[in-house]
């Protein structure tokens, strides 16, 4: 089910749902979970069913019992845009973990930040732990190793009959990881990995080493 790497001496659990678990730190990393916009587009007319803006939700009370982490970050995009009617639910979840939150701004993090703040969520633009450093986006800094979200990103893989098949995946570079778009209804943005590239492609159940 989740794939283990070994990063900087540290250990970190990939997860289907695109979180990543750094075992040392007790410490669960979710990016671009955009909430909210499900709520957006159904207002602007999209046939979006109306159960799907819980998925988001049921998903992390699943990887949150799964690892129960001490921490929770945030890395940046939690909230689509604007608060909505999907905030009370937001404010509803927040009142139940027992978790310490992070939320690392990203550029749709529009809401007052004394808003996250009133809930008991730290706020901030970056986290750096020994040498590594949690940024929502990419970031080369010497002597780290950067973990980001902001890009969606995903592979295309081709079957033996040319069929293609579009999936999220973990992108790991020399010296930085982009993790996955949690939220659903976020697309995806294809990278073409390079030689010194890893990527781990994400299914329903299972995290895979495509490259």
């Amino acid at each position: 089910m989740t794939q283990t790497i070994c990063i900087k001496d540290q250990t970190f659990l990939l997860h289907p749902f695109g979180v990543m678990y750094w075992k040392e730190k007790a410490m669960l990393l979710i990016a671009d979970v955009h909430l909210g916009k499900i709520s957006h587009f159904r207002k602007h007319g999209s046939a979006i069913p109306a159960a799907a803006i819980f998925k988001n939700f049921e998903q992390l009370d699943e990887v949150i019992a799964f690892f129960q982490p001490q921490k929770v970050c945030f890395l940046g995009d939690l909230f689509h845009s604007y608060k909505n009617t999907e905030w009370q639910f937001f404010e509803a979840w927040i009142a139940k973990q027992e978790s310490d939150i992070l939320l690392l701004i990203g550029n749709h993090d529009i809401i007052d930040e004394r808003k996250y703040q009133d809930l008991g969520i730290k706020t901030g633009t970056e986290l750096t732990i020994d040498s590594i450093l949690l940024t929502h986006h990419p970031e080369e800094r010497a002597g780290f190793f950067n973990f980001c979200g902001h890009i969606h990103p995903g592979v295309q893989l081709q079957g033996l009959g040319k069929q293609r098949l579009k999936l999220p995946c973990f992108f790991q570079k020399p010296n930085q990881l982009i993790l996955p778009a949690f939220g659903v209804f976020t697309g995806i943005y294809v990278l073409e990995p390079e030689e010194e590239d890893k990527v781990y492609a994400i299914t329903s159940k299972e995290v895979i080493i495509v490259s």
